[in-house]
């Protein structure tokens, strides 16, 4: 399985998981980005490159991490946004100060990918426009941190 992730799940590991107390996690993580296992996409690293932390730096030294778009995944946003429910997930202070916004983009990564997986901290809600949501829609794999770690069978 290929896990693309979204911020919140990197945020997570970088506030909670510390490399000096958890150091075969972050082993095991960076083995499963060696062997491109674990990948994002260019509007996470925008999401997160403004701050100035651990995080941050981590991205900037990991920046093959984080992918362009291809044309099919531009292509495949679109058919996102076609559904007007999902429109919503450009809210409307994202818009107005030209904020990223990387959801729409994990998910088409996902959907591109051979084998692709949402790794999100978004919890699905009944009418939403939460990545699970749409990534259910769409037929596209999703799991949250807990649970990509489980499927890796991590345990520290």
């Amino acid at each position: 399985m290929i896990y693309i992730f979204d911020s919140g799940p990197l945020i997570n590991l970088f506030k909670h998981y510390y490399p000096a107390r958890f150091p075969s996690l972050w082993e095991s993580f960076d083995a499963l980005i060696a062997e491109e296992r674990i990948i994002s996409v260019r509007e996470v690293k925008n999401e997160i490159g403004g701050r100035s932390d651990r995080l941050s730096d981590w991205v900037k030294e990991n920046r093959k991490l984080f992918l362009t778009p291809t044309h099919d995944e531009l292509n495949f946003v679109t058919e996102i946004f076609k559904v007007r429910h999902f429109q919503a997930m450009i809210r409307r202070r994202e818009r107005l100060q030209g904020k990223p916004v990387a959801d729409p983009f994990v998910i088409a990564k996902a959907w591109a990918t051979e084998d692709g997986c949402v790794v999100t901290q978004e919890i699905k809600k009944p009418n939403a426009a939460k990545i699970p949501n749409v990534c259910e829609h769409f037929g596209i794999l999703w799991l949250n941190l807990e649970t990509f770690m489980e499927n890796e069978d991590w345990s520290f």
